[in-house]
Protein backbone atom coordinates (compact mmCIF):
# COMPACT_ATOMS: atom_id res chain seq x y z
CA UNK A 1 0.00 0.00 0.00
CA UNK A 2 1.22 3.34 -0.72
CA UNK A 3 2.39 5.96 1.93
CA UNK A 4 -0.23 8.44 0.76
CA UNK A 5 -3.20 5.90 1.38
CA UNK A 6 -4.99 9.11 2.88
CA UNK A 7 -5.36 7.93 6.25
CA UNK A 8 -7.01 4.49 5.05
CA UNK A 9 -4.25 2.42 7.54
CA UNK A 10 -5.31 4.63 10.73
CA UNK A 11 -9.39 4.34 9.77
CA UNK A 12 -8.80 0.26 10.03
CA UNK A 13 -6.27 0.69 13.23
CA UNK A 14 -9.11 2.26 15.08
CA UNK A 15 -12.29 1.03 13.07
CA UNK A 16 -11.37 -2.73 13.22
CA UNK A 17 -12.18 -3.46 15.91
CA UNK A 18 -15.87 -2.45 15.76
CA UNK A 19 -16.23 -3.79 12.29
CA UNK A 20 -15.56 -7.34 13.22
CA UNK A 21 -18.16 -7.13 16.02
CA UNK A 22 -20.76 -6.22 13.29
CA UNK A 23 -19.21 -9.20 10.83
CA UNK A 24 -19.41 -11.67 13.63
CA UNK A 25 -22.67 -10.74 14.39
CA UNK A 26 -24.10 -10.88 10.97
CA UNK A 27 -22.09 -14.01 10.27
CA UNK A 28 -22.14 -15.59 13.26
CA UNK A 29 -18.04 -17.20 13.12
CA UNK A 30 -15.44 -14.99 13.98
CA UNK A 31 -13.80 -17.23 10.20
CA UNK A 32 -16.35 -15.49 8.75
CA UNK A 33 -16.44 -12.07 10.31
CA UNK A 34 -12.73 -11.67 9.80
CA UNK A 35 -13.71 -13.03 6.11
CA UNK A 36 -16.20 -10.54 5.10
CA UNK A 37 -14.58 -7.56 7.20
CA UNK A 38 -11.49 -7.97 4.70
CA UNK A 39 -13.51 -8.13 1.68
CA UNK A 40 -15.48 -4.57 2.49
CA UNK A 41 -11.87 -3.51 3.39
CA UNK A 42 -10.37 -4.39 0.04
CA UNK A 43 -13.46 -2.39 -2.04
CA UNK A 44 -13.16 0.61 0.72
CA UNK A 45 -9.18 0.39 -0.29
CA UNK A 46 -9.94 1.22 -3.88
CA UNK A 47 -12.45 3.79 -3.57
CA UNK A 48 -11.03 5.34 -0.09
CA UNK A 49 -10.79 8.68 -1.38
CA UNK A 50 -14.04 8.76 -3.10
CA UNK A 51 -15.87 7.69 -0.24
CA UNK A 52 -17.97 10.23 2.49
CA UNK A 53 -18.52 8.32 4.74
CA UNK A 54 -16.20 5.13 5.26
CA UNK A 55 -17.89 3.63 8.35
CA UNK A 56 -21.31 3.71 6.61
CA UNK A 57 -20.03 2.74 3.36
CA UNK A 58 -18.38 -0.77 5.15
CA UNK A 59 -21.88 -1.71 7.28
CA UNK A 60 -23.81 -1.49 3.91
CA UNK A 61 -20.93 -3.50 2.15
CA UNK A 62 -20.51 -6.32 4.96
CA UNK A 63 -24.39 -6.11 5.27
CA UNK A 64 -25.09 -7.01 1.20
CA UNK A 65 -22.35 -9.39 1.09
CA UNK A 66 -23.39 -11.24 3.87
CA UNK A 67 -27.12 -11.63 2.43
CA UNK A 68 -25.37 -11.98 -1.49
CA UNK A 69 -23.44 -14.88 -0.15
CA UNK A 70 -26.40 -16.62 2.02
CA UNK A 71 -28.85 -16.41 -1.27
CA UNK A 72 -25.65 -17.85 -3.50
CA UNK A 73 -25.34 -21.00 -0.55
CA UNK A 74 -28.66 -21.08 0.79
CA UNK A 75 -27.32 -22.99 3.72
CA UNK A 76 -25.22 -21.29 7.10
CA UNK A 77 -22.15 -23.45 8.44
CA UNK A 78 -22.55 -22.91 12.48
CA UNK A 79 -19.28 -23.01 14.16
CA UNK A 80 -18.84 -23.70 17.43
CA UNK A 81 -15.65 -21.87 18.40
CA UNK A 82 -16.82 -18.41 20.15
CA UNK A 83 -14.94 -15.63 19.96
CA UNK A 84 -13.02 -15.21 23.95
CA UNK A 85 -14.61 -12.85 26.04
CA UNK A 86 -13.02 -9.93 26.99
CA UNK A 87 -11.31 -9.24 30.00
CA UNK A 88 -13.42 -8.27 32.81
CA UNK A 89 -16.07 -8.83 35.51
CA UNK A 90 -18.51 -10.52 33.74
CA UNK A 91 -20.28 -13.12 35.62
CA UNK A 92 -21.60 -16.40 34.25
CA UNK A 93 -24.82 -15.98 33.81
CA UNK A 94 -24.15 -12.97 31.83
CA UNK A 95 -21.77 -14.68 29.36
CA UNK A 96 -24.74 -18.18 29.19
CA UNK A 97 -27.35 -15.50 28.44
CA UNK A 98 -24.83 -13.43 25.51
CA UNK A 99 -24.18 -16.51 23.97
CA UNK A 100 -28.26 -17.86 24.55
CA UNK A 101 -28.50 -14.17 22.94
CA UNK A 102 -25.52 -15.13 19.86
CA UNK A 103 -27.20 -17.96 18.69
CA UNK A 104 -30.64 -16.72 18.67
CA UNK A 105 -29.69 -14.21 16.71
CA UNK A 106 -28.04 -16.45 14.17
CA UNK A 107 -31.20 -18.51 13.84
CA UNK A 108 -32.38 -15.01 12.13
CA UNK A 109 -32.87 -14.76 8.49
CA UNK A 110 -29.52 -13.05 6.74
CA UNK A 111 -31.88 -9.87 5.99
CA UNK A 112 -33.52 -9.48 9.99
CA UNK A 113 -30.26 -10.18 11.39
CA UNK A 114 -28.85 -7.51 9.47
CA UNK A 115 -31.49 -4.90 10.68
CA UNK A 116 -31.19 -5.83 14.25
CA UNK A 117 -27.67 -5.84 14.13
CA UNK A 118 -27.02 -2.43 12.49
CA UNK A 119 -30.56 -0.82 14.33
CA UNK A 120 -29.58 -2.03 17.93
CA UNK A 121 -26.53 -3.42 18.32
CA UNK A 122 -25.12 -0.19 16.21
CA UNK A 123 -27.34 2.05 17.78
CA UNK A 124 -28.34 3.46 14.48
CA UNK A 125 -31.91 5.32 13.98
CA UNK A 126 -34.01 3.73 11.38
CA UNK A 127 -33.53 5.96 8.67
CA UNK A 128 -30.29 5.76 9.11
CA UNK A 129 -30.52 1.67 8.81
CA UNK A 130 -32.28 2.23 5.68
CA UNK A 131 -30.67 4.69 3.88
CA UNK A 132 -27.47 2.77 4.61
CA UNK A 133 -29.41 -0.75 2.72
CA UNK A 134 -31.17 1.40 0.07
CA UNK A 135 -34.80 -0.02 2.05
CA UNK A 136 -38.08 2.03 2.75
CA UNK A 137 -37.96 2.50 6.59
CA UNK A 138 -40.94 0.67 6.56
CA UNK A 139 -38.96 -2.62 5.30
CA UNK A 140 -36.49 -1.93 8.15
CA UNK A 141 -39.09 -1.46 10.58
CA UNK A 142 -40.38 -4.76 9.79
CA UNK A 143 -37.86 -6.52 9.92
CA UNK A 144 -36.45 -4.87 13.27
CA UNK A 145 -39.99 -5.44 14.76
CA UNK A 146 -39.85 -9.45 13.18
CA UNK A 147 -36.75 -10.25 14.55
CA UNK A 148 -37.08 -8.83 17.97
CA UNK A 149 -40.19 -11.03 18.15
CA UNK A 150 -38.08 -14.23 16.64
CA UNK A 151 -35.35 -13.16 19.71
CA UNK A 152 -37.94 -12.88 22.88
CA UNK A 153 -39.64 -16.46 21.62
CA UNK A 154 -36.43 -17.89 21.05
CA UNK A 155 -35.21 -16.65 24.70
CA UNK A 156 -38.53 -17.46 25.93
CA UNK A 157 -38.88 -13.88 27.56
CA UNK A 158 -40.52 -10.94 27.26
CA UNK A 159 -37.09 -8.93 27.91
CA UNK A 160 -35.95 -6.75 24.68
CA UNK A 161 -33.37 -8.86 23.61
CA UNK A 162 -30.93 -5.68 22.57
CA UNK A 163 -29.64 -5.20 26.39
CA UNK A 164 -28.59 -8.63 26.59
CA UNK A 165 -25.74 -8.84 23.79
CA UNK A 166 -24.18 -5.56 25.25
Amino acid sequence: MADDDGGFQEFVDVRYGELLRIAYLLTGSAHDAEDLVQSALLKVMRRWRKIDDPVAYLRRTMANQHISLWHRVRSRELVGAQPPEPAGDDTAERVVRRDAVAAALRGLPPRTRVVVVLRYLDDLPEAEVAAQLGWPVGTVKSHASRGLARLRTALGDNQPAKENLR
